[in-house]
């Protein structure tokens, strides 16, 4: 009870520093951040980089303590903690806002949001500001858009997937109903499978194929049940970092603009950081002895334009208001 209570405190009052250029704080605050990733994901890493950064950059006065792995709080619980203040910060992917911000999966409708130099654009565009703006609505702040993935894996045991007629009859791990159906469209079976259980079933029989990021396929070891993989840019996801309003509001400008200057480093480290990734993974997991293939342009356009319609169509009967709103936003990107 006792360390309970210590852990959903306000924020720890530690004593007066000094700014850069020297000028005095106020006493300095910490801001508590909670994810699931885990230490190891590139995410998690470059979290840890913006809390050595806000450390530097306020001579101590600003203290980020990161709680991965759902140290904190479980996922589920992250938004609800933030809102009434029972630690400061926490992250989401946007996808993990589902029907309370059906907006925030715009960017994982197949094949819509995957070009590099428009993934750069993104944060401080009027798309992000959008997004940003549905946040606040749910009496949370949004800081900053950490790039994620691109790269999806489709894997499998038997035969490659490449053509559409390779999902015809394939149990395959279902993302959420919005993506399900697009591969429903193509003649396959989703099933919703949480991602620590998807190697198993994919030893045992129970799921056909996995559908994963590729940095995914490496921790999870889907190299020791999988033969295939066929790596596309399905979608995208953005790592979204979100505050307390009021927490944020009683900072002194000299805080927040620091925290915002390190936000802004940390969202050009995750774009380099998810690349790296992605590509070490593709080389790893052929290394392990996968066969990969690399999807094609046309590939990709096939694929698109037999699932992007049914998600599409969900994805705006989900969001009929703001869900145009955002697609013309970052499709003008």
């Amino acid at each position: 009870m006792r360390r309970r209570t210590m852990l959903l405190a306000a924020p720890t009052l530690l004593a007066p520093a000094l700014l850069p250029g020297g000028a005095r704080a106020q006493a300095a605050v910490t801001m508590r951040l909670s994810h699931q990733y885990p230490p190891a994901h590139h995410i998690a890493q470059v979290l840890e980089g913006f809390a050595a950064d806000v450390a530097a950059r306020s001579n101590g006065a600003v203290v980020v303590q990161i709680f991965p792995a759902q140290q904190l709080a479980k996922v589920s619980d992250n938004f609800p903690g933030v809102a009434r203040g029972a630690f400061e910060a926490a992250v989401a992917t946007n996808f993990t806002w589902g029907n309370t911000i059906p907006e925030m999966s715009a960017p994982t409708i197949p094949y819509l949001f995957t070009s590099l130099d428009r993934i750069r654009k993104f944060s401080g565009s009027e798309a992000g500001k959008f997004l940003d703006a549905a946040t606040a609505r749910r009496a949370v702040r949004s800081l900053g858009w950490l790039f994620t993935t691109r790269a999806t894996i489709f894997t499998s045991q038997k035969a490659p997937i490449i053509t559409l007629a390779d999902f015809q009859g394939l149990k395959i791990r279902g993302l959420n109903p919005m993506i399900d159906g697009g591969l429903s469209a193509v003649g396959a079976a989703p099933a919703a499978t949480p991602a620590p259980e998807v190697t198993a079933a994919l030893q045992s029989g129970v799921l056909d194929a996995g559908l994963t990021d590729v940095s995914a396929a490496v921790s999870r070891r889907y190299y020791e049940v999988q033969r295939f993989g066929t790596v596309a840019p399905f979608f995208s996801v953005f790592t979204q970092i979100y505050v307390n309003p009021r927490w944020w509001d009683g900072l002194g400008a000299p805080h927040r603009t620091l925290i915002e200057a390190a936000v802004k480093l940390a969202e050009e480290k995750a774009i380099e950081a998810t690349e790296a990734t992605a590509a070490a993974a593709v080389t790893e997991l052929r290394a392990k002895g996968m066969t990969l293939h690399d999807q094609t342009d046309a590939e990709a356009a096939t694929w698109s334009a037999a699932m992007q319609p049914p998600v599409m169509a969900t994805f705006l009967r989900l969001a009929p208001e703001g869900g145009p709103r955002i697609l013309e936003l970052l499709r003008a990107l």
